[in-house]
């Protein structure tokens, strides 16, 4: 067989395995309100919008920069972690306090390393401090400097690759819930039923506490104890229990999955990962692109997840050697320190 018959027989088993992809894909998207499923044909009509979201997320996540090493010693030769972390001892102190990366490296004994999402506050400040201007040393010079805190270390895997699949689905997760949300806003149609909408704002709420989506990838809300992570969880089923209740109210199911569509075809808009270069000087001030001071470059990637309120948190994809975590004895004395202890 010719070139023609290869290129369709490649072209039929690139679709077959597509096929299989959107199809789980819309049952993960859909387990956020599963009432979805009640409508007629909803996996062909969610499919093109799928798949148009699947290009663009696999896209932005295969430009994510390669993990880099997170470790004291690369502290002092990576000018992007010596940025993050003010010390090579905070860099241990942040991810050995991390419950979620103790709890992988638990469950996972043979797994060296771990490939994780730091995720960052960071802080601009205009201050005045030292510069030279000539031969003159002034010290009234006005300066922007960068800091990075409320470090967050969630969403960890045993490689790059799967990191990154990971990354994919929490994308999906957080397009589905902007689709719930619109929809519950009243920003899709009219004639909402007021009940479903007053549920709906409700599971959203609870979703978001749980931790699903992007906004527990890169941090910044209060995290929920293992207890809370319970009562979460009843919540949402009783949620989902009196949704269930509603019926198949098909009218107002069929806008929300054409919302849903509507939000996986222009997923584009929902969020951002973004690049933004900075001149930094060892200080963490920033640098004017002519200045002759000293400096290190570095791409700092932010991520805008759209929410009330909006979270924008800077990131980085890290690795971090097992051989690196602190004992627990030397978290607790270092809590200690903190606290004035002898």
């Amino acid at each position: 067989m010719g070139f023609p018959g290869w290129l369709r027989r490649r072209a039929a088993r690139v679709h077959a395995h597509d096929k299989q992809e959107i199809a789980e894909l819309t049952e993960r998207v859909t387990r956020l309100n599963p009432r979805l499923r009640l409508v007629s044909r909803y996996q062909q009509r969610l499919r093109p919008a799928l798949g148009q979201a699947l290009d663009y997320v696999r896209e932005r996540v295969q430009e994510l920069p390669a993990p880099r090493e997170a470790s004291p010693q690369a502290w002092g030769t990576d000018p992007c972690i010596q940025a993050f972390f003010g010390t090579p001892r905070d860099v241990q102190l942040v991810f050995s306090r991390s419950p979620e990366l103790q709890e992988f490296f638990q469950q996972s004994p043979d797994t060296p390393q771990a490939y994780a999402v730091l995720g960052m506050a960071m802080t601009e400040r205009r201050t005045l401090g030292v510069a030279l201007e000539g031969d003159v040393m002034r010290t009234d010079v006005p300066q922007t400097t960068v800091s990075f805190g409320d470090h967050k270390v969630r969403i960890i895997a045993g490689t790059d690759a799967a990191l990154r699949e990971e990354i994919v689905r929490r994308m999906f997760d957080q397009l589905a819930m902007e689709g719930l949300a619109r929809f519950a806003a009243g920003k899709s149609r009219r004639d909402v039923l007021e009940r479903e909408q007053a549920l709906l704002v409700a599971r959203l709420r609870l979703l978001q506490r749980q931790g699903t989506g992007m906004r527990s990838v890169f941090g910044g809300d209060g995290d929920a104890t293992p207890g809370e992570q319970g009562r979460l969880s009843e919540q949402v089923a009783e949620n989902e229990r009196e949704l269930a209740q509603l019926g198949p109210e098909t009218g107002a199911l069929d806008r929300q999955l054409e919302c849903l569509a509507e939000v996986f075809a222009d997923a584009r808009s929902c969020f951002s990962l973004e690049k933004r270069p900075l001149r930094l000087s060892a200080m963490n001030v920033l640098l004017a692109p002519d200045s002759a001071a000293p400096a290190h470059e570095i791409d700092l990637l932010t991520a805008h997840v759209p929410g009330d309120p909006p979270l924008v948190r800077s990131f980085a994809l890290v690795h971090f050697a097992r051989g690196d975590m602190l004992a627990a004895t030397a978290l607790i004395d270092e809590a200690e320190r903190l606290l004035g202890g002898p």
